[in-house]
């Protein structure tokens, strides 16, 4: 079988986009399995780790997968493995299912979300990557790509045995620089004038008045914007990495360059025809 995963490093940006999107023709289901979650407003049942949701078919596809926020199941909509998913089916356990392999369903449950914050990291650290005004750091970032390939590529027992944590600190550090270097270069062409409201990682933001605020190259790092007002807003090159969008109204906002805006972060925030999306991501069908 091709490893896809080999000689990752050499991938051209928009291949290796490509590769870290979840690739459900390609896995066992497992996030319709691993995962737990709880009856609330985004599920509709609760559902045990290791056990698979009622939805799951016997082709490990979604029964209800074009209606699945109609049946209260808007937390599905709103995830994505970033191809850790396909990994550990084709790769890590290659090809071998848990259906028909039950004595390995625990430790691939286990390993899935290892490999999926792993797949997560490379996503952020491949848009650094492409962004020129981070070339100071490039070999940097290239170095950390290749080794969050190699700890990916690990073995399940080495994997579950890995400190994703530690990892992550590190890498979190080259994509705060890259950042920085980012929204620097933006600020000078956008030429913005007075002092840049600064919010801090972690912003409590839930529920915010902020309708037409200019928010470019604002530092948002897991801010908490839930049910935030965000109607025209400007937020071009903004950081927006782990901000929280449930139910942010993004109608009309201009998220054009925004930094390490993710697919699932727009699933969960209402927005309109009017919305400006970066061209790497696609506009929900919800909105």
């Amino acid at each position: 079988m091709e490893n896809q995963y080999e000689n990752v490093t050499r991938s051209a940006p928009g291949e290796e986009r490509h590769r870290l999107q979840g690739d459900c023709e390609r896995c066992f289901g497992l996030c319709c399995v691993a995962l737990p979650f709880a009856d609330s407003a985004d599920f509709a049942a609760d559902k045990e780790a290791g056990q698979p949701c009622r939805n799951l078919q016997a082709d490990f596809r979604c029964g209800v997968h074009d209606s699945l926020r109609q049946r209260g199941f808007r937390g599905c909509t709103v995830y994505d493995c970033f191809g850790a998913g396909q990994r550990v089916s084709q790769s890590t356990f290659g090809g071998r299912d848990w259906r028909r392999h039950p004595d390995l369903a625990k430790t691939m449950f286990d390993v899935f979300p290892v490999v999926r914050q792993l797949h997560e990291l490379l996503a952020y650290v491949t848009e650094a990557l492409e962004r020129p005004p981070a070339r100071p750091l490039h070999g940097e970032l290239r170095a950390a790509i290749a080794e969050t390939e190699r700890l990916a590529g690990l073995e399940p027992d080495a994997l579950l045995k890995l400190d994703v944590a530690a990892h992550r600190a590190g890498i979190n550090e080259l994509l705060l620089k890259s950042s920085e270097l980012v929204r620097e270069d933006a600020l000078r062409r956008f030429r913005a004038k007075g002092p840049r409201k600064a919010f801090g990682r972690g912003a409590d933001l839930i529920g915010a008045k902020l309708r037409g605020a200019d928010l470019r190259c604002a530092n948002l790092r897991g801010a908490y914007l839930i049910a935030a007002d965000l109607r025209g807003a400007d937020l071009r090159s903004a950081d927006l990495i782990g901000a929280d969008f449930r139910d942010a109204d993004l109608s009309g906002a201009d998220l054009t360059e925004a930094l390490f805006l993710t697919q699932p972060q727009l699933n969960a925030a209402k927005g309109s025809a009017a919305t400006k999306l970066p061209p790497s991501l696609e506009r929900p069908a919800h909105w």
